[in-house]
């Protein structure tokens, strides 16, 4: 079973983003790669807040119902980064 640092790298990679050696939560510029790997639409020149992006790329991938920040104000749990991965795999 993958750790969630391994996870986030596995994402990471898919995205043409490097791995990390340390653990770290995704950076604003990773979770525009990500949005634009789920083709969730973000200005790519002004970030959105990472609350916004992470709702948006759980959204996307079907993982929860509605796009909603406030819901995603937190960095993503092991399942939703699981979630992610495998989206990611099959796209």
């Amino acid at each position: 079973m993958a750790t969630v640092d391994e996870v986030r790298n596995e994402i990471r990679v898919a995205v043409g983003r490097y791995e990390r050696e340390v653990s770290s939560a995704f950076t604003k510029e990773a979770l525009a790669a990500i949005c634009e790997a789920v083709n969730y639409d973000i200005n790519q020149n002004n970030f959105p807040p990472k609350p916004e992006m992470r709702a948006g790329i759980l959204w996307k991938i079907g993982a929860v119902d509605e796009n909603v920040p406030t819901d995603a104000d937190r960095p993503f749990r092991k399942s939703e980064l699981e979630a992610i991965a495998e989206y990611l795999d099959e796209s």
